[in-house]
């Protein structure tokens, strides 16, 4: 099963889309942050908020209030501003890259969700669902297989599981960032051929012009 699931995820990310991982439970959190980040993805480890699939671009709202407020921070304005209002800023700001800050540089929606305890993160499965994004879930005896489109039986209590499950499933994302990456190097070579001999018959053109031109005068 995991065979299939590793293929999966390399196919998905080899044609450029994202996986989204996900695990609110406290066993999880703190891996789901590190496998996302190794590999280069996003992620939600703190609370699901209604929409973050089916209604993406009101939670980009938020995403784009969250950048505007780091930037403030980080450009020193709010060293300008009253003492009382840099504290509200600060609250807000907080709360915002809590629930946010793993996918607030996610332009888009992801190719397919990783997701850890599918029934605690049952809003997550069915917003994907609703809008045919592919989940992938590690499965415990207390969770419906039949929700998930890809299944990893395992415990989603213990640590170490989590762990293992959710550091193959980098693994898996990295090697597909690795064919997608050639990929856009063979096209960029194969571009830069085609201008080149697009530019070679044009530079014979003129060269014939200006022979005509010498053979008339």
């Amino acid at each position: 099963l995991f065979k299939e699931v590793n293929q999966f995820v390399r196919d998905i990310v080899a044609k450029g889309e994202y996986i989204l991982f996900v695990g609110t439970k406290k066993q999880a959190q703190e891996t789901i942050s590190e496998q996302a980040t190794r590999c280069g993805m996003f992620y939600v480890n703190h609370r699901w908020l209604g929409g973050m699939l089916t209604n993406f671009q009101t939670i980009k709202r938020s995403i784009d209030r969250l950048n505007k407020l780091e930037a403030m921070k980080s450009e020193e304005i709010y060293n300008l501003l009253p003492k009382k209002e840099v504290l509200e800023l600060e609250k807000e700001r907080n709360k915002l890259e809590k629930s946010l800050g793993g996918i607030k540089n996610m332009d888009r929606l992801p190719g397919a969700i990783f997701v850890v305890d599918p029934k605690k993160e049952r809003i997550a499965v069915r917003e994907a669902r609703k809008i045919g994004i592919p989940s992938i879930g590690i499965v415990d005896t207390n969770c419906n297989p039949e929700e998930l489109d890809y299944i990893i039986p395992g415990n989603d209590d213990a640590i170490r599981a989590i762990h293992l499950f959710a550091a193959k499933i980098a693994d898996a994302v990295m090697d597909g960032k690795q064919i997608y990456e050639k990929h856009l190097q063979t096209e960029g070579a194969k571009e830069e051929k085609e201008r080149a001999e697009q530019v070679e018959p044009s530079k014979q053109i003129q060269g014939e012009e200006v022979a005509e031109a010498a053979e008339e005068e």
